[in-house]
């Protein structure tokens, strides 16, 4: 089934109880409101599927994994309370991968920034390439990655997280990523990536499904405060999304 509209397009299959979900979007696959609540969405539905047992979430095309959060929705934001409420989208959505009862395997092909990072660390497993360089660039913007920090602190630690967030315009290499845990394996190419994602899930799949539901939930022990706490982070950036700051940066980007 596809979602298709303009502003990026989500498409799943279920094959064998394997469920994959891609998402798409022409600007480097950045995440607008409607194409994070579809997703959320998605997952939600998933997650009471009974002839699901693991979900692939991946990315269209051969360039970059997901460029975070798009560049012409926040700057079209004119007031705390949309805001608030596009930023809300990144935590719901982090919030539905933490409380799907299947396990999420991450397809991260290519580049991911900012919000991309935050979902690639949602991830209870990921796959990478090479090529699959990070960043958090929120900063230079004048925001901060408040929203995605509690699920990227707890996959890389917060030493780990605090380096990426300070230097903000620099890239980290799938090597830092994978030594620090945000990885679980790097492959060559997106070749070799898809043959070792399709082995993973299918043994995966093979396992006893409840197993997997009760693994599921004591991997995510802990966070039972991020529905409110996400929430509470998104009022930060939608607040800090509104300083003159932040529309010079973003418009210096879009330039």
């Amino acid at each position: 089934m596809a979602l298709e509209n303009p502003t990026g397009s989500l498409t799943t299959t279920i094959d064998n109880t394997i469920a994959t979900v891609e998402f798409s979007h022409p600007a480097s696959n950045s995440f607008p409101r409607k194409l994070l609540d579809a997703l959320t969405e998605k997952l939600n539905e998933l997650s009471v599927n009974a002839g699901v047992t693991v979900i692939v979430l991946r990315s269209e095309g051969t360039a970059a994994f997901c460029a975070g959060a798009s560049f012409d929705e926040l700057l079209a934001v004119s007031n705390q309370e949309e805001g608030t409420q596009f930023f809300s989208g990144f935590a719901n959505l982090i919030n539905a991968m933490r409380k799907c009862s299947k396990i999420i395997v991450g397809r991260i092909h290519g580049k991911a920034v900012g919000g991309g990072v935050g979902i690639a660390a949602a991830c209870d497993y990921a796959f990478a390439t090479i090529d699959s360089s990070i960043k958090l660039s929120e900063l230079a913007i004048g925001i901060g990655p408040f929203v995605i920090e509690p699920a990227v602190s707890r996959k890389i630690g917060k030493t780990a997280m605090t380096e990426m967030t300070l230097a903000a315009t620099e890239w980290k290499n799938t090597d830092w990523a994978q030594d620090k845990g945000l990885y679980a394996k790097v492959l060559e190419n997106q070749v070799e990536l898809d043959i070792d994602i399709a082995h993973f899930t299918t043994k995966l799949a093979s396992y006893n499904p409840e197993a997997l539901v009760q693994m599921k939930k004591i991997i995510w022990e802990g966070t039972e405060d991020w529905d409110a706490l996400l929430l509470k982070r998104a009022a930060i950036s939608g607040e800090l999304v509104l300083s003159d700051f932040t529309k010079n940066a973003l418009g210096q980007f879009k330039k």
